[in-house]
């Protein structure tokens, strides 16, 4: 089933037309897109951003939610406006189901009108960023009353948490553009500096909240190391493990002018073999730890977060004289 959209305006604030509902023969659902709003705290220098993907396999970012949505009386516009829909009786079909629900007690009376500014409708939310996730379905109630300042019990209803992990998946992090010594083609048998330019990969946090409803959480990103994948197997990296970690507030670093070039670096590749007429698709990841606090005083740890790019690397051969 795919819920239809509708655009709520917020529980306190003054009535102002009903909400743009749609229906459908096969939609017997009422979501909104979602009110959520996040602000970044801090934000990397880079023209370049990308979004993290959970280092832990098993885990994604919430698909779908529910959070506050309709007072009463926009719930009964909703139900009106689709109603309206003529085309092959699906207005009428539709609005028939809703107002058995909202209207006719089963299980609310006349669409809780008796109860306006007492509390809201929460309906379904999907993640835009994960709308074709199957997991995106699993918001499929229609809309239920919440009496003002209850937690509702459904595991799915937004929260402090919930909102910790929407920002996750909200956080920019800055491109890994990794810096190299020497610049252009590297040889063979002689290690490759590798950097990351420690003025972009500093702490970011997005806060995402709810406007009117309380509920705020901030998502915040540290980096933690670089892994290096030289592309090819015939290749050495520095330290051995490929894991380049933060030290002194940098990963990695610069290569001295003077310095021998057979001088292990701190983070680097050696490669071994000649690329040929080609090159070895270098790839390099920053993973970021993870935390969020909220402001009723919940938060911990969230799965940590990767993001990295791509660049390619030329070996050649030290070209020997013979006399």
């Amino acid at each position: 089933m795919t819920p239809s959209v509708a655009h709520a305006g917020g529980g306190n604030q003054a009535e102002v037309g009903a909400p743009q509902a749609k229906g459908g023969r096969q939609d017997q659902n009422l979501s909104v897109e979602t009110k959520i709003q996040t602000a970044v705290e801090s934000s990397p220098r880079s023209a370049r951003t990308g979004t993290l993907t959970p280092a832990a396999g098993n885990w994604d970012p919430p698909a779908c939610w529910y959070e506050p949505a309709y007072s009463p009386k926009q719930i009964q516009a909703a139900v009106k406006a689709i109603r309206q829909m003529k085309v092959f009786g699906v207005g009428d079909f539709v609005g028939g189901a809703f107002d058995a629900y909202f209207k006719e007690g089963h299980p609310y009376k006349n669409y809780n009108l008796g109860k306006q500014g007492e509390g809201q409708f929460w309906a379904a939310a999907v993640n835009e960023k994960r709308k074709d996730d199957p997991e995106a379905n699993s918001c499929d109630k229609l809309p239920f009353w919440v009496p003002e300042g209850e937690t509702p019990k459904e595991p799915l209803a937004v929260s402090p948490k919930i909102l910790a992990e929407y920002a996750y998946d909200e956080l920019p992090v800055p491109g890994t553009e990794i810096a190299m010594a020497p610049e252009g083609a590297t040889k063979v048998n002689l290690p490759t500096w590798a950097w990351l330019d420690k003025a972009k990969f500093k702490k970011i946090s997005v806060t995402a909240s709810i406007p009117g409803s309380g509920l705020s959480a901030t998502a915040t990103a540290v980096p933690a190391s670089l892994s290096i994948d030289p592309g090819t197997a015939d290749a050495e990296t520095y330290p051995a493990s490929g894991e380049c970690p933060i030290q002194h507030g940098r990963i990695g670093s610069p290569r001295a002018k003077g310095t021998p070039a057979d001088t292990p670096p701190p983070c680097g590749v050696r490669y071994l073999r000649s690329s040929g007429d080609g090159s070895y698709d270098l790839r390099a990841t920053l993973t970021w730890n993870i935390s969020w606090t909220s402001t009723n005083g919940e938060g911990g740890d969230l799965p940590p977060g990767e993001f990295g790019g791509n660049r390619h690397v030329t070996a050649e051969e030290i070209q020997s004289i013979n006399r």
